[in-house]
């Protein structure tokens, strides 16, 4: 089984060749403007506004759902289902584990079907509330024990 590769640096710049999947939480109330997803929408428009239609729309825009959307030849963007609405509610983070689990394990699907490696930051980490405790062993069953190479961020 693969292990995850943490390196310093911007996600949304991935140094490795061949096709990459750069991976990230979303809310599921159509919320785009603060976190992980300003750094994607300065460098794409794509994703943004591909999550804001698929918002619109309301088809599979439910927690657990991700959208994967090509922003260069080889690089793609998957948003991912995985934070109820935005902000602490009644002691509780946005964060939800099992859809992030969900999520991850459909991305593990796109990453093998497009012979893609995984970048993302720490996700759910920050806006989401959520403990990396929690989340990397969700990464290790989903990703890395299917073999994808898998990288982690952490901005400098």
């Amino acid at each position: 089984m693969k292990s995850i590769n943490y390196l310093k640096g911007d996600a949304t710049l991935p140094k490795e060749t061949g096709n990459k999947i750069i991976a990230h939480i979303c809310n599921n109330i159509g919320g785009w403007g603060k976190g992980f997803v300003l750094a994607i929408s300065k460098r794409w428009k794509t994703p943004e506004t591909a999550y804001r239609e698929w918002h619109k729309t309301k088809a599979d825009f439910s927690l657990g759902n991700i959208q994967v959307v090509q922003v260069e030849d080889e690089i793609f963007v998957a948003n991912m289902l995985a934070q109820r609405g935005v902000g602490i509610v009644k002691n509780q983070p946005p964060i939800d584990y099992n859809a992030v689990e969900l999520c991850l394990a459909e991305l593990a699907k796109n990453a093998q079907a497009l012979q893609a490696s995984v970048h993302m930051p720490r996700i759910g980490c920050g806006l989401a509330g959520g403990k990396w405790e929690v989340i990397e062993p969700i990464i290790e069953k989903t990703l890395l024990i299917r073999d994808i190479e898998t990288f982690i961020y952490d901005f400098e």
